[in-house]
């Protein structure tokens, strides 16, 4: 039985994920503020930003913690500092029943909608759904059976690698492939709320692509566009990053998301950033030798020359633009007599130079 392999380009919905294009995901998260036209309209925003797809999370409280009052199930360090985990789950969550009609606004748009889920009964759902990828958040790279169950609906499996090992990659990425599912993208993240632009490092997002040879991206949380950008030129071809409508209207990851003007302006900042890359070989590209042929130096008559008349320093030069003998010719020129009658102006060729090789 030939060994499942890692694919070099997926399909999400109706769209590719390939080294052709960056795919660009607007993560909604809690910012919908429990409001389903909230959540609509984000997804419009996304839309008119350029966005391919948009992002839920899939979840309760029940299914990511307890409902203790003890000291580990409270939030520390973050954004949410003194928050009880529960309390704080409950006020992001989306609800359920919001998901088939977020999927059908996104679709109305011409956007893929698909969700992270953090245990089987979201897994089940999302299916049932018909949402066309798995997304794996950072926190749950560890949990196998989770990354198993994603793999084996067959959908592309994105895998957040914020907290993660090399052993914890390595696991996760053997588990999808375990399951027949080659469909993998591994992200670049920071679980950190905002990341500080030094935590990135970036140039990880190189050993992946070269240790997996898959497609791969990042799960950004810094403030701003510029680390997207700089994902793409390593190779990033999938960008998520979370937005909002307006920081000020509050929420749980309001601090760290983009307004829909950032948001925008960070996807047209990406799309010229793919576009400017090209090849990775050496070699004219037809605007460059559109503008070689408009601007470079050639060999042009200078002064009317009749036939059987010398080139000299005098009546031959090289000036722009191109059109003409190049000019590390003109010393195989000089000294040469005309073929024909040539007037200023003129390129001179080949075939008015006697005796030229």
């Amino acid at each position: 039985m030939e060994k499942t392999r890692i694919a070099e380009s997926i399909q999400i919905g109706n769209k590719t994920v390939s080294d052709d294009a960056v795919f660009v995901v607007a993560e909604m998260s809690a910012n919908h503020l429990k409001d389903y036209q909230r959540a609509c309209r984000i997804i419009r925003e996304a839309a008119e930003a350029g966005a391919d797809a948009v992002k839920l999370q899939t979840y309760t409280a029940d299914t990511l913690t307890l409902n203790c009052d003890k000291e580990r199930f409270v939030e520390h360090g973050n954004l949410w500092e003194g928050t009880p985990s529960y309390r704080l789950y409950e006020e992001a969550s989306t609800p359920w029943e919001w998901h088939p009609g977020l999927m059908e606004e996104a679709k109305k748009y011409g956007m893929e909608l698909f969700s992270s889920p953090f245990d089987p009964t979201a897994v089940a759902f999302m299916q049932e759904c018909g949402m066309p990828a798995c997304k794996i958040a950072s926190y749950e790279i560890t949990d196998i059976p989770l990354i198993r169950l994603c793999a084996r609906t067959g959908r592309p499996v994105i895998i957040a690698t914020g907290v993660a090992t090399r052993e914890d990659i390595e696991k996760a990425v053997e588990a999808c492939l375990a399951e027949g599912n080659g469909q993998i993208v591994l992200l670049k993240c920071v679980s950190a709320y905002p990341t500080p632009y030094e935590a990135c490092n970036l140039r990880m997002m190189t050993w992946l692509k070269e240790t997996y040879h898959c497609i791969t991206g990042i799960s950004d949380h810094t403030m701003g566009g510029a680390v997207p950008v700089a994902s793409v030129a390593l190779g990033g071809r999938m960008i998520e990053k979370h937005l909002t409508l307006r920081r000020a209207d509050g929420g749980p990851d309001a601090g760290f998301s983009m307004e829909p003007e950032e948001f925008a302006r960070m996807v047209e900042d990406v799309r010229h950033a793919h576009a400017a890359l090209g090849q990775k070989e050496y070699d004219l590209t037809a605007f460059q030798k559109q503008r070689r042929d408009a601007g470079a130096r050639s060999l042009f008559v200078t002064k009317d020359i009749r036939r059987g008349e010398v080139f000299t320093e005098e009546n031959i030069r090289s000036i722009r633009p191109g059109g003409g003998l190049p000019p590390v010719m003109i010393d195989q020129v000089l000294g040469k007599t005309a073929i024909r009658d040539l007037e200023t102006g003129d390129p001179l060729t080949k075939d008015d130079v006697e005796g030229l090789t």
